[in-house]
């Protein structure tokens, strides 16, 4: 459930099974959050949210609910781009080099480019629309790499320079830049 609030924007209510008192933390998108017990009303959800606005305020580091529909807004536009790139740009590094890989995920974590699991999943994040298309390159063949390699050995960085002999100057320059979107 979403509460719209004018002072804290939208508040994201999660109701869990689990939880037996009422607990308020930021979301990553910057978001109040509030993890409820699953038999607790809307309105009592509110009502609690109204009685503890000034600690709410003193102990947690909320966002401009303007800066969370512009951070939402340009999420929107990396995934929409994102979703026209990536995966082809994936398919062609995959054919090109002789690669097999089931699936393609996009994500938008704040820490990894990408990632690969042993299913063979290959997972890129939409923040590498933000960068040049070198080192969107870069990460495409590192995770290629990781369906011959699940590990950062020497055999898989002598992999990733089969593809890309830059690729040590590629690793330093994406260091510049943040995932996060």
């Amino acid at each position: 459930m979403i509460i719209e609030d004018k002072e804290f924007g939208e508040v994201i209510v999660r109701k869990s099974p689990l939880a037996r008192n009422i607990k308020f933390s930021i979301s990553t998108s910057g978001r109040l959050a509030m993890s409820v017990p699953n038999y607790t009303s809307d309105f009592l959800a509110k009502r609690f949210l109204n009685t503890n606005r000034k600690m709410i305020r003193e102990k947690l580091p909320i966002k401009d609910p303007h800066e969370q529909r512009a951070r939402d807004y340009q999420k929107k536009q990396l995934m929409k781009k994102a979703k026209e790139y990536l995966p082809y740009r994936l398919e062609y590094y995959a054919k090109l080099y002789g690669y097999k890989y089931d699936k393609c995920r996009l994500t938008h974590a704040n820490t990894r480019w990408g990632s690969c699991s042993s299913n063979r999943t290959i997972s890129l994040n939409i923040g590498l629309m933000k960068v040049p298309e070198a080192l969107r390159d870069y990460v495409i063949l590192h995770e290629l790499a990781h369906l011959n390699h699940m590990n950062h050995s020497r055999d898989f960085w002598a992999e990733v320079s089969k593809h890309d002999h830059n690729y040590k100057v590629h690793e330093r320059k994406l260091k510049l830049f943040s995932p996060g979107v």
